[in-house]
């Protein structure tokens, strides 16, 4: 008997990316792009490393290219993490395990270091076969938790709480992750939203701007639980533009909302140190007529177009660029 399971990709429209400043965001599942990983009974705990992080390079350029859009850390190290977690909990919440081995294997199409939420997805996807072959049933809110400390604590990745939340309800959802609400439960307050209140979506993508979420975060992290008062008035903006953002698309004024995603990542730029070529992706996007901001950490935007006329205009200022643009599939 294999096991599979899937976990896809994430934007987030409004509110600061994979927000760990106890704010508030709104983010959506982005089903064109997903990890998969197939779980099979097996005499030892195995891991089989897939193609995508291959061990063997054909020159110095190859191996150069590879490590500028990939970095230096593969899956596995990931899903070490997320199999000791998960026994941790087991084991911790009086749950059984049986002694039976199990062999791993795993693909993701999801692209790497834009920004898109590639490693949670591999996490998410690891825990959801184990829970399967051990017939664990972990609740939702605890479950993004539990994937949010398997970044945290056992690889020291900074990881908010946005990226998780979403692969595990998938959708749309609205976190208020107010600090009192988040420290006596260990998750914030989560809404599903209908996705049928958005408006249209559109997402593109660079993988040469690929780098690694902690590189955006810089200091930001650091600055904010310090107190820094740049930093805390930003971030509470952030949280009232995601407020306003969901309030618009609750009350069926979705198309509304575009002047609010500018404004998003305006705010954002003028406390993070960005790359000039992720700000020139935004500004192209604008000349269209659409709206643009970050889906992550960078590498990749998201934004509203008004008709398909505005949405061929964004393909076609961003051709020729190694940009790819396409409308997210979110049911």
């Amino acid at each position: 008997m294999v096991i599979e399971s899937v976990a896809y990709a994430r934007a987030g429209l409004a509110g600061n990316p994979s927000d760990g400043y106890f704010g508030k965001c709104l983010a959506v599942i982005v089903k064109d792009f997903s990890a998969r990983v197939w779980l099979e009974p097996h005499d030892t705990i195995e891991i089989v490393p897939s193609p995508e992080d291959r061990p063997a390079y054909a020159s110095l350029d190859d191996f150069m290219h590879e490590i500028q859009l990939h970095g230096y850390y593969g899956a596995e190290r990931l899903m070490k993490a997320a199999i000791r977690r998960f026994v941790r909990y087991c084991r911790e919440h009086g749950h059984p395990l049986h002694s039976r081995g199990f062999r791993l294997k795993y693909s993701s199409t999801i692209p790497r270091r834009v920004g898109l939420s590639g490693s949670s997805a591999l996490i998410t996807a690891t825990l959801r076969c184990l829970m399967k072959f051990y017939s664990a049933e972990i609740p939702k809110p605890v479950l993004a938790s539990l994937i949010r400390n398997v970044e945290n604590e056992d690889l020291g990745i900074g990881a908010g709480f946005m990226d998780r939340v979403m692969q595990v309800y998938e959708g749309c959802v609205f976190m208020d992750l107010d600090r009192a609400y988040v420290e006596q439960h260990g998750y914030g307050r989560y809404e599903e939203i209908d996705i049928k209140l958005l408006p249209p979506l559109y997402i593109a993508y660079r993988t040469d701007l690929a780098e690694g979420s902690e590189v955006f975060h810089n200091n930001i992290k650091e600055r904010f639980f310090r107190g820094d008062p740049d930093v805390v008035e930003a971030m509470r903006d952030f949280a009232a533009i995601a407020q306003t953002v969901r309030d618009l698309v609750v009350a069926g004024r979705g198309n509304e909302i575009d002047p609010w995603m500018d404004k998003n990542f305006d705010r954002r730029l003028s406390i993070f140190k960005l790359s000039q070529g992720d700000i020139e992706m935004v500004e192209r996007a604008r000349t269209t007529g659409a709206s643009a901001k970050f889906a992550g950490s960078g590498g990749a935007i998201v934004g509203t177009y008004p008709d398909d006329a505005t949405y061929e205009r964004l393909v076609k200022v961003f051709a020729g660029t190694g940009t790819e643009v396409f409308k997210p599939t979110i049911a």
